[in-house]
This record gives structure tokens, sequence and C-alpha cells, in this order.
């Protein structure tokens, strides 16, 4: 999966009807998409249903792709603080997994994430999934747009990393 000096950074973008997963390898400046998906849960499923899927399976993703760090979107209560709410819950069964499987977290706002791949916080979802799409040299917009959210929470950690380095050195 990963290359020797490769580090492997899981991004999530939570929610409770689909939870998007990309998973990168940094070596230095390059990134490099290794696989990204979507949990998708069904209208009929409970809550309770849906936050025991979803931490299986990210516990699963973990498992199988031993990431070196997960980072994952925060939440940004917009106008629906019920919806905000159950987003909240399904974030805690991530970060759980996370805890669980021994795995460091990384957590960045929504407009970090887009300063970050973009060059611009207000960026909007064609915006970002066009830049996912040229910082990890792909041919093609990932698709589902929570897979390319999850691989941009990614890019921002990877990005961030980057200018550790930069600051440490000087």
């Amino acid at each position: 999966m990963s290359k020797k000096g490769e580090r492997l950074i899981l991004g999530i973008d939570p929610g409770t009807a689909r939870v998007g997963y990309g998973l990168i390898a940094q070596s230095g400046n390059r990134l490099r998409m290794v696989e990204a998906g979507c949990i998708q849960n069904t209208p009929a499923m409970s809550q309770s249903e849906r936050l025991s899927r979803i931490f299986e399976r990210i516990s699963e993703i973990l498992a199988q792709t031993a990431p070196d760090v997960m980072s994952v979107e925060q939440l940004f209560f917009a106008k629906n603080v019920t919806t905000g709410l159950t987003v909240a819950q399904a974030r805690g069964v991530i970060l759980l997994a996370a805890a669980r499987a021994e795995v460091p977290l990384a957590e960045y706002r929504p407009l970090q994430i887009k300063q970050s791949v973009c060059g611009y916080a207000r960026a909007d979802k064609k915006q970002v999934q066009e830049m996912v799409k040229r910082l990890l040299g792909l041919k093609e917009i990932v698709r589902p747009d929570d897979a390319a959210d999850a691989l941009a929470a990614a890019i921002c950690h990877a990005h961030s990393a980057i200018l550790e380095r930069i600051q440490v050195k000087k």
C-alpha cells in the first residue's frame, strides 16, 4: 500500500448518511492517492444503526490501511443544529475508532481545509474537487464529493506537516 519513506494520511469527511474517506501517501512534497470511498448508510437505518456501521467500517479501514495519522474535518454549524448534532455523534464514533486503533488524530475546520487545498477559504465544492484532482495528479474528479472532501482533509494535514518542517529548519 505505501512505499518506503511514505507517510499515510487518512482523511475523513464525517456525516451520518455518508462518510467520505480518502487515503493519501506523502513523500516529502509529493502526494498520491492510495484509495478513496464512501461509507453509505440507508435512510431506513436508525441513528444507532448508522453510528454502529460507521464505527465498524472506520475501524476496518484503519486496520486495513494502517495510516500514520487520521485527519478529520471539524463540525461547522450553519443553520440546522439538529443535523449538526447527529453529525457530531458520527464524529464521536469516528474519533473513538481512531483512539481504539491508536492512530494519532488531526482536526481541521472546513475553512482551513479549503484554504490549504485551494488557497481560498471560501472556495466552493467544485473548486475543492478540481484542486484535489490536480494536487494528487488524477485524471478525473473524485466521486462522490464526500470522498473528495476526505482527500482534501488529508491534503490539508500533509500541507500542515510540510509547513511545520519548513519552520523547524529556519
